[in-house]
């Protein structure tokens, strides 16, 4: 069974899934040009926000997501779901729909009115994970030139 853990995303596991996450993304992003920018750790500490992982049934970590707090929205106090990631090896096995599902719990407990969250349209599984988990799309709530959808969810 699949086990989510707090983690400083400037961990030596969380930093090595970062990377893997990024030259992931790197490799299939259009055009070569995505840029990689490894997270502010201050940006992941309670309550501003938090970084898990995932580690697989022998305690191997295998996945990673956080939540950081950025500015409000119209409803209110807004967070941002970042650097959802598993390894190709476990993906099916519904870890990602759960790890989704405690970030969305952790917003909810610090207040959160909204989650929201920007992707690549190439990343069909990730947009059919956040549509079949409430989000809906968006108009652009930030200039990350990685992203070419943005989604919300309301949590109120």
């Amino acid at each position: 069974m699949a086990e989510i853990v707090e983690a400083s995303v400037d961990s030596p596991e969380a930093h090595a899934l970062l990377a893997d996450y990024f030259a992931l993304r790197a490799e299939i992003f259009p055009g070569g040009g995505y840029r990689t920018v490894f997270p502010d750790p201050a940006a992941f500490e309670p309550p501003a926000g938090v970084f898990v992982m995932v580690s697989d049934d022998d305690g191997t970590p295998v996945g990673c997501g956080g939540i950081r707090r950025v500015p409000d929205g119209p409803a209110g106090i807004r967070y941002e779901v970042k650097h959802l990631y598993l390894a190709p090896a476990t993906r099916g096995r519904g870890w990602g729909r759960m790890l989704l599902a405690d970030l969305e719990r952790r917003a909810r407990e610090w207040g959160a009115a909204e989650l929201v969250l920007d992707t690549h349209h190439t990343l069909e599984a990730a947009g059919g994970l956040y549509a079949a988990s409430g989000f809906t799309q968006i108009e652009p709530y930030n200039d990350n030139p990685n992203a070419t959808r943005w989604y919300a969810k309301s949590l109120a």
